[in-house]
């Protein structure tokens, strides 16, 4: 389950909400052509502790499109807006291909 990310700085806190991560994978990763997440709700999780980040979530491929090309766009495009969004360095983003449609 994605916990809120907290921010402290010498302003104060941000908290960023466990959905609004989850949206930032699935938006991400949707920008790549012929990728889809799947169960958006239920599958997206964003893990973080101590300024780094993992991020799994499944999806599903559009028949036809190369699998391991498809996935690693994703994969860089997903790590490339969480840590561009939030801060944190990403070390993994896992990506569990379920379905090709």
């Amino acid at each position: 389950m994605t916990e809120p990310l907290v921010l402290i700085g010498p302003e104060g806190a941000i908290t960023v909400a466990p959905a609004a991560l989850e949206r930032l994978v699935v938006q991400a990763a949707q920008s790549v052509d012929g990728a889809r997440v799947r169960r958006p709700k239920r599958s997206v999780e964003v893990e973080h502790l101590d300024g780094r980040a993992s991020v799994s979530f499944e999806l599903a491929v559009e028949r036809g499109v190369p699998v391991p090309e498809l996935a690693r766009a994703v994969q860089e495009r997903v790590a490339e807006a969480v840590a561009a969004t939030s801060g944190l360095q990403v070390e993994r983003v896992d990506v569990s291909v379920e379905e090709i449609e």
